[in-house]
């Protein structure tokens, strides 16, 4: 994926001052945090239109990029703006830091025009209801080269969303409400393709994985994690057993051109274990994941995935501690939480699970690493879909948990776990979540904007009352923003 950078001016100051145009704006696109395509300096309306329609077409073009160095009349901009359906981040910058006082002339002036080219810019922008980022500042301050990143990472992540596959082997879990949703208003608004495979469908591509292949993959398992000295042992046949499982996912996942996945432990079909290694390692390769049939999340996890390398897992808040001044969540899942969030080395073991009715499953067993997060939960709410995102940080257990034989993540939720709660109960947030370490509440909000689906975001500021309101008033606006 590639992002493309475009230059506002015009034909009125002559070619000298458009070479100059040119070279400051190459040097602008080569400052920015991300290599960008540049184009040639755009001053005429057709040529912005074309432009425009190209970036449309392009499925490399993740987004554009505009920068208006001198004065472009925005009416040369309004039907190209109007044709433009990938994202837009505004740059309202100019080519030099500081000001040279001792020598500003009219020349310097004319050529150095964006503090009010961009004005002209952004109104045609407002005026066209066109949805964008707006980042003011010189490319070379680092807040700016951030908020940059941050909206390329969302624009990698709506790239990715727009062509996304994804696999359910089985059903949702019965009686579970949050975990329905809507797959056609999903590929209309995201772009996602979710359709379901019978879990015996893969079980044909487990049974069929090679035994060559097999050992080969026990040997990284040995290579890579801390393998528990019976599976080694007299319970090898059920680490072969989960190495097949692996292999077979695999093999099914690429085929298909799937990058997302769910499974459900009420529906396993001839499989003999519930998948626990396979899909921690899978995503830790960058697959999405839902447990219990949830795609809503495992679409999720895989745009954040593709958004920023790092730590993001699919995750579960299981538990509370709840001494007062120190109250912290416990986070995890039956098996499936993602090895990139991993404190040191993951063990990989074996324990019995009390569902799923299948052979003792294999699992790697881990703590987060330390540090700011952030969790996150996408809800079909009927008439419109809702993310739900917590600023977190991620600390280490207070105590060993030496009987908890699964990963696992523990957080304090700001601005404190009573708030928390009330307020993602409150807006009929899901139980299931992402965690990032990797990506925060501006790339989220940068994706909402260009999705132009509801965010709420609960931080270190959140009160209930004033999150109650913002919940009140979302509805109105996004029921009157859909016409009638």
């Amino acid at each position: 994926m590639n992002i493309w950078f475009l230059t506002g001016s015009q034909g009125l100051y002559g070619e000298d001052t458009l070479r100059q145009v040119a070279e400051q704006s190459r040097r602008i696109a080569e400052a920015l945090p991300v290599p960008v395509q540049w184009k040639p300096v755009l001053t005429d309306a057709a040529a912005i239109r074309r432009v425009m329609l190209e970036a449309n077409a392009d499925d490399t073009c993740a987004g554009v990029i505009a920068w208006m160095h001198t004065f472009s009349p925005a009416k040369m901009w309004i039907a190209g703006l109007d044709a433009l359906r990938k994202p837009l981040l505004h740059l309202h910058t100019q080519a030099n830091v500081e000001l040279p006082w001792a020598s500003i002339d009219m020349d310097f002036m004319n050529l150095n025009q964006a503090a009010h080219g961009d004005r002209e810019f952004g109104y045609a922008q407002t005026r066209l209801g066109v949805a964008r980022k707006t980042v003011a500042g010189h490319v070379s301050d680092p807040a700016v080269a951030e908020r940059v990143l941050s909206w390329v990472r969302a624009a990698s992540g709506l790239a990715e969303l727009r062509t996304l596959k994804l696999a359910r082997f089985g059903d949702n879990m019965r009686d579970v409400a949050v975990t329905e949703g809507d797959k056609v208003e999903a590929q209309l608004r995201f772009g996602v393709s979710v359709n379901t495979y019978g879990v015996n469908d893969l079980v044909e591509a487990v049974d069929a994985a090679a035994d060559a292949d097999v050992d080969k993959l026990i040997k990284e398992y040995e290579e890579l994690y801390r393998v528990a000295p019976e599976l080694l042992g007299e319970r090898r046949e059920s680490l072969r057993y989960a190495a097949r499982i692996e292999l077979g996912l695999r093999h099914f996942l690429e085929s298909g051109g799937f990058k997302a996945f769910t499974t459900n432990f009420e529906d396993l079909g001839g499989l003999r274990q519930l998948p626990g290694l396979a899909v921690q390692r899978l995503m830790a390769d960058g697959y999405g994941f839902g447990g219990e049939g949830d795609w809503k999340t495992s679409v999720l996890l895989r745009t954040l995935k593709a958004m920023a390398p790092g730590g993001t897992s699919f995750m579960e808040d299981y538990t509370y501690h709840l001494t007062p001044g120190e109250e912290l969540i416990l986070g995890a899942h039956m098996l499936e939480v993602c090895p990139t969030i991993a404190s040191g080395t993951p063990s990989c073991e074996i324990h019995p699970l009390g569902i799923g009715g299948r052979e003792d499953p294999v699992r790697l067993v881990f703590d987060a690493t330390p540090g700011p997060g952030v969790v996150v939960g996408l809800a079909d709410m009927g008439d419109r879909f809702r993310l739900v995102a917590n600023e977190i940080d991620l600390v280490a257990p207070p105590q060993p948990l030496p009987a908890l034989p699964v990963a696992r993540a523990v957080w304090q939720p700001r601005p404190n776990l009573r708030t928390s709660a009330e307020a993602w109960l409150t807006a009929g947030a899901p139980h299931h979540t992402v965690l990032s370490t990797a990506v925060g509440v501006e790339e989220l909000t940068d994706l909402s904007e260009m999705l132009g689906v509801e965010l709420l975001v609960i931080d270190a500021g959140t009160t209930p009352r004033q999150f109650a309101k913002e919940i009140r008033w979302n509805q109105a606006y996004y029921r009157l923003a859909q016409g009638f």
